[in-house]
């Protein structure tokens, strides 16, 4: 049994939760948020708490019911204080920018790369070599910071590319010679 899926999710002021069938609806003064559950777990509002049970004594139900209560957690997190990713860009010659919807990066390649900010997040740059991803669903915030990475991804040897704040790069020595 999943400890995590026993802690009913409270619900603070000013956020609105609304449970239709196997759907979850979170709407907040940062955003609102919707999220269609399976039918593994059983989803009730009591009160000012939102209380996630397995639908049945299965395996794949007791394994579930912990994810969804987690979720539901984020989602309402998300919602009155939005979830943030920070990355750097190492590189002479690299910067990034915002151009109304897009975000242009230049690493170094003979083109740039134009990276569609999805609805929802929020993408500023400060300084053209720091990127600020903002936004209330935590996923999608996640998703956004690993796509832009993955364009140039941090290289072991001189440590060029983008990196997310707080990772770890593991460097190693060049060639020495003889």
């Amino acid at each position: 049994m999943s400890r995590i899926g026993k802690v009913p999710v409270e619900i603070p002021s000013g956020v609105e939760v609304n449970i239709t069938n196997q759907s979850v609806h979170v709407k907040g003064p940062k955003g609102d948020l919707n999220k269609d559950f399976s039918s593994l777990v059983v989803i009730t509002k009591e009160d000012n708490l939102v209380v996630v049970k397995p639908a049945d004594n299965s395996r794949t139900a007791r394994a579930n019911y912990g994810t969804a209560r987690s979720i539901i957690s984020n989602m309402v997190q998300g919602v009155t204080s939005p979830f943030t990713k920070d990355l750097l860009i190492e590189g002479v010659g690299f910067r990034a920018t915002v151009k109304g919807d897009k975000l242009d990066l230049e690493l170094g390649y003979s083109h740039p790369i134009l990276h569609e900010i999805p609805n929802g997040v929020n993408v500023t740059v400060a300084d053209n070599v720091k990127i600020h991803v903002e936004g209330a669903d935590k996923q999608m915030v996640g998703q956004v910071a690993a796509e832009i990475k993955n364009y140039y991804p941090v290289e072991p040897y001189k440590g060029k590319g983008v990196r997310i704040l707080g990772e770890y790069v593991r460097r190693k020595e060049g060639k020495k010679s003889a």
